[in-house]
C-alpha cells in the first residue's frame, strides 16, 4: 500500500511517501516540505530516495496550490517516484488536537472533521492547518482514503486525576479544560521501539520516553499506557524548550501583562516564541548554538543547558515515583538523540535506581544505541523516532480494516 504522509504547518507542509508491505517491511520513496505557504515566495523542497533532491522556488499561495505541487513532484517524469496520481492507495494526516473526542486514529469522514474543528481554541496555530490540508488533499485526491493520526491520542489513558488542574471543576466542564498532552505518536513509537531493544515487553513494563527537542515532553507509561505526561492543555507546559517557558508560576502572567502594558496576546507571544533556550540566552533557540556557545564559555548558554538538565531530571524522577519504579528510560527526538552531554548528565544523576552508564555507547548519534551497561538495573537507549511511520502503519490498518 503506497502511503502518503501530511504534516501540515500554518505555512508549511512536510511530506513522506511510503510503500507499505506491512507494519515490519517498507520503502521510503520520497520525502520533502513546501514552505512559506503565502508568502511572497515560497519553496518547495523534494527529495525522491534514487533520484537528486529538487528544489524549487516559487509563489506558493495557498494549501491547495502547495498540495498539488506536491504531488506534481511525486508524479513528475524526471523527479518523481510515481506513475500517476492512481498509485496513491491511502493518505494520513497529523493532526495536534483531537481533545476528548479521539483516544485512536480515524478514517477522515465529515464528523471527524466537525470534531477536529471543535478542538481548533485548543491549537488555534495547528488544527486549522491540518484541517486545510485535510480539504487539499479532498479536492486533489477525492476518491483516496485520508486518516487523521492525533497528537494527544496515546495520552487519553491518563487518569483523572493526572489530567486534571486545580481550578473550579466548572472551566473543565465548560471548557475542556485539561490536560491533554502531545508527541503522543513519538512517545508510543519509541516506547515500543525501545522495549524490543532491550527485550522486554512493553505490555509487563514501566517506561519513560523522553521527546527532547525544540518542543520537549516527558511521558510516564506503564505496560503500554500513559498514566502521566508532562505537556498539558497546550504544549507549553512542562520543560525548557527552544522558545517556549515551559512551567512557570501562573501568577508571573498578570504581573508581567501590568509591569509589560501587554495584550493576552502579546504575553502569550512571549511565553510561546521569545521564551525557552531563546529567552534565557538571547541568542538563539537551537541547541547546537548552545552547545557551541557553552563550549566556548557562554554563561547563560550553559546555564540552558544546566536547566534543560535539571528539568529533565525532575521530571524523571516524579515520573519514577508515580509508577513505584522504572525498567527502561528512552531518550528520542532532535537534542535526546543527539546531545551526549545531556544523556550523560542526566543518567549520572539516576544512579540512586541502579542505572550504570555505558559512557562508550552513549557517543552514538543519532542511531539506536543502549546506554546502559549489562550489569544496570534499569535499562537507558538513545531511540531514533519516526513519526510519519506511525502515521502510514495506523493509516494502512484504518484503511484495511474499512475494506473489511
Amino acid at each position: 500500500m503506497i502511503i502518503l504522509v501530511i504534516n501540515c504547518g500554518s505555512s508549511s507542509i512536510k511530506y513522506k511517501l511510503l510503500d507499505m508491505e506491512n507494519e515490519e517491511h517498507y520503502k521510503v520513496l520520497a520525502k520533502g516540505i513546501a514552505e512559506k505557504i503565502g508568502l511572497d515566495m515560497g519553496r518547495l523542497t523534494h527529495s525522491p530516495s534514487n533520484k537528486e533532491k529538487f528544489v524549487r522556488d516559487l509563489e506558493i499561495a495557498d494549501h491547495k496550490i502547495a498540495i498539488k505541487l506536491v504531488i506534481d513532484a511525486l508524479t513528475d517524469a524526471e523527479h518523481g517516484v510515481l506513475k500517476s496520481l492512481e498509485d496513491i492507495d491511502a493518505v494520513g494526516h497529523r493532526v495536534v488536537h483531537g481533545g476528548e473526542y479521539f483516544s485512536d486514529s480515524a478514517l477522515v469522514s465529515d464528523d471527524v472533521v466537525k470534531k477536529i474543528e471543535k478542538c481548533n481554541d485548543f491549537a488555534p496555530l495547528h488544527n486549522p492547518a491540518n484541517l486545510l490540508g485535510i480539504e487539499a488533499v479532498s479536492h486533489a485526491l477525492p476518491k483516496v482514503p485520508q486518516v487523521t493520526v492525533f497528537d494527544t491520542a496515546f495520552h487519553q489513558t491518563m487518569p483523572s486525576y493526572a489530567y486534571i488542574y486545580g481550578l473550579p471543576y466548572e472551566y473543565y466542564e465548560k471548557y475542556g479544560i485539561r490536560r491533554y498532552g502531545f508527541h503522543g505518536t513519538s512517545h508510543k513509537f519509541v516506547a515500543d521501539k525501545a522495549a524490543k531493544q532491550v527485550g522486554i515487553d512493553v505490555n509487563h513494563s514501566k517506561i519513560i520516553t523522553c521527546h527532547i527537542g525544540n518542543g520537549s515532553s516527558v511521558t510516564a507509561i506503564v505496560n503500554g499506557v500513559v498514566v502521566d505526561t508532562s505537556m498539558g492543555f497546550t504544549p507549553l507546559e512542562g520543560m525548557l524548550m527552544g522558545t517556549r517557558c515551559g512551567n512557570i508560576d501562573a501568577s508571573i502572567v498578570p504581573y508581567i501583562m501590568k509591569k509589560e502594558n501587554l495584550s493576552p496576546d502579546e504575553i502569550l507571544d512571549v511565553l510561546n516564541k521569545k521564551s525557552g533556550f531563546l529567552g534565557l540566552s538571547g541568542q538563539s533557540s537551537d541547541a547546537r548554538d548552545m552547545d557551541e556557545l557553552a563550549n566556548a564559555g557562554d554563561k547563560r548558554a550553559k546555564l540552558v543547558l544546566k536547566k534543560l538538565s535539571f528539568d529533565l531530571i525532575k521530571n524523571i524522577g516524579q515520573y519514577v515515583a508515580v509508577m513505584n519504579g522504572v525498567d527502561l528510560i528512552v531518550f528520542t527526538g532532535g537534542i535526546g538523540e543527539h546531545s551526549s552531554r545531556l544523556r550523560r548528565r542526566v543518567c549520572e544523576n539516576l544512579q540512586y535506581l541502579g542505572l550504570d552508564f555505558d559512557y562508550e555507547a552513549n557517543t552514538a548519534w543519532g542511531e539506536d544505541a543502549i546506554i546502559s551497561t549489562p550489569k544496570s538495573k534499569v535499562f537507558a537507549t538513545l531511540t531514533t523516532t519516526d513519526e510519519e511511520l506511525v502515521i502510514a502503519r495506523d493509516t494502512m490498518k484504518l484503511v484495511d480494516k474499512n475494506k473489511d
